[in-house]
């Protein structure tokens, strides 16, 4: 199937799929990646915002805190980022 034949939503699904497991970092493509694929079919309009809020942030960052090596700093500290920390074992 082509974008031209998804709705918005789906195109915008698969896009932050696709970049979830495409970040430059092996870590953060399993971190990210796993836990975008699966649950990205539940997000909801606020959590697809989010979650690409969250893609804009550095991967050294992301690691660090996805992995408990550093907090999540307060400006960015989010439910959506919290649970990803915990699906990740942190």
């Amino acid at each position: 199937m082509t974008e031209n034949n998804l709705s918005g939503d789906a195109i915008r699904r698969r896009r932050i799929l696709f970049r979830a497991t495409h970040r430059g970092s092996h870590e953060t493509d399993i971190l990210i990646g796993g836990f975008v694929r699966a649950r990205l079919a539940d997000f909801t309009e606020a959590q697809l915002d989010e979650i690409e809020e969250i893609m804009e942030l550095s991967d050294t960052f992301l690691a660090d805190w996805l992995t408990g090596r550093l907090p999540i700093p307060e400006e960015v500290n989010s439910p959506l980022l919290r649970a990803m920390r915990d699906a990740a074992g942190a």
